[in-house]
C-alpha cells in the first residue's frame, strides 16, 4: 500500500481478547473533516471537524474495537504526541488534535478485553508507511453480515488500498464491522437489492455489534469543506461495497485527511476516495477464509 509522505499506520492487536485499534499518523500541517452516516456512532472529538470549527488539523486519527470503551486508546496517541511536542499551538503548549471512531466488538471475544491509552500509544509507536491489513488493529474482532441474524455473521477486518494518479495519492484504511455485508461485485449487489426487498428482518435483530470506520488520507490540497467532499465520497464507496449500508444500528464514519502537497480537483479526489473505500472494504475480507 502506497501512504501519501509523512503518513504512517499503527496497529495493536490483542488476538485473544479479539479487539484492537489503528492509528493513523499524518505530517505537520495536515487538514482535516470527516461525516457520520450510520445512526450509531462512538466518537470523540469528531465535531471538530466540522469546516465552521477554528481548528482544522489533525495530527492523528484512531480506529477503535471496544466500541466507547476503546476510545480511551485516543489518551495514549494525545500524549505521546504531546511528549514529541506535536499539537495545535497555544500560549500554553501544544495540543494535540486526535480523532476517535469506534467499533462494538465486544460480543466476539472476551467484552473485558478493551484497547486502552497503553494500546493506543504501542499502535502510535509501532506507526509505519507499509501496515498490514485483515483481522489486525482495529479490526481484528470485526464481523459482517449480521442483518439477517447473528448466526450469518462472518468474520470482518481492516482494509487498505491506495490509487496512485500522476503525484496523487489517494488512501483508504476501513475497519469493516458492518451490519450489511461485503459484496463482491455489481451483480451480486444488484441481485442483493432484490432480495432484500423480499427479506424478513429477524425481530430480535441486535442493535449492537455493527459499524465501518475509517479514514481517507491523500496528499491534494484541500481545504476542510474540501475534506468533508472527500470523507461524503468514501460514504459513497461504502454503500457500493457494502449492503445494506448506513443502518440504524451501524455507526458508520469517516474522516478525511489532506496533507496539502499535491494540486488536485476536489471532485477528482472525491471519485478517487469512492474507488479506494470499495476496493479497501473488499480487501478487509479478502484474505480470510468465509
Amino acid at each position: 500500500m502506497e501512504l501519501a509522505d509523512g503518513v504512517t499506520v499503527g496497529h495493536w492487536t490483542d488476538r485473544v481478547g479479539r479487539t484492537g485499534c489503528t492509528v493513523v499518523r499524518f505530517p505537520t500541517g495536515t487538514i482535516g473533516s470527516g461525516e457520520i452516516r450510520g445512526g450509531a456512532p462512538a466518537t470523540r472529538e469528531f465535531a471538530l471537524l466540522d469546516p465552521s470549527r477554528t481548528v482544522d488539523e489533525v495530527h492523528a486519527v484512531v480506529l477503535t474495537g471496544g466500541s466507547a470503551f476503546g476510545l480511551s486508546a485516543c489518551d495514549g496517541v494525545v500524549a505521546s504526541l504531546a511528549a514529541q511536542g506535536v499539537g495545535f499551538a497555544t500560549a500554553y503548549g501544544p495540543v494535540p488534535i486526535v480523532v476517535g471512531l469506534g467499533l462494538f466488538d465486544l460480543g466476539v471475544g472476551d467484552p473485558s478485553a478493551r484497547p486502552d491509552a497503553t494500546a493506543g500509544a504501542e499502535a502510535l509507536a509501532a506507526a509505519t508507511a507499509h501496515p498490514e491489513s485483515g483481522q489486525v488493529g482495529a479490526g481484528t474482532g470485526a464481523t459482517i453480515g449480521k442483518w439477517r441474524g447473528v448466526e450469518f455473521a462472518t468474520d470482518g477486518g481492516l482494509g487498505l488500498f491506495s490509487i496512485r494518479d500522476g503525484d496523487l495519492v489517494v488512501s483508504t484504511i476501513v475497519a469493516v464491522n458492518a451490519a450489511g455485508e461485503v459484496m463482491p461485485d455489481a451483480v451480486a449487489k444488484v441481485d442483493d437489492r432484490a432480495r432484500v426487498g423480499q427479506a424478513v428482518w429477524p425481530e430480535d435483530r441486535r442493535p449492537f455489534g455493527n459499524t465501518v470506520i475509517g479514514v481517507v488520507v491523500t496528499n491534494a490540497s484541500l481545504d476542510s469543506a474540501g475534506c468533508l467532499v472527500v470523507a461524503q465520497g468514501a460514504h459513497d464507496g461504502l454503500a457500493r461495497a457494502v449492503s445494506p449500508p448506513h443502518m440504524g444500528t451501524d455507526g458508520d464514519g469517516f474522516v478525511a485527511a489532506a496533507t496539502g502537497t499535491c494540486p488536485a480537483d476536489v471532485d477528482h479526489v472525491r471519485y478517487l476516495a469512492v474507488l479506494a473505500t470499495e476496493a479497501a472494504i473488499g480487501d478487509s475480507v479478502a484474505n480470510l477464509s468465509r
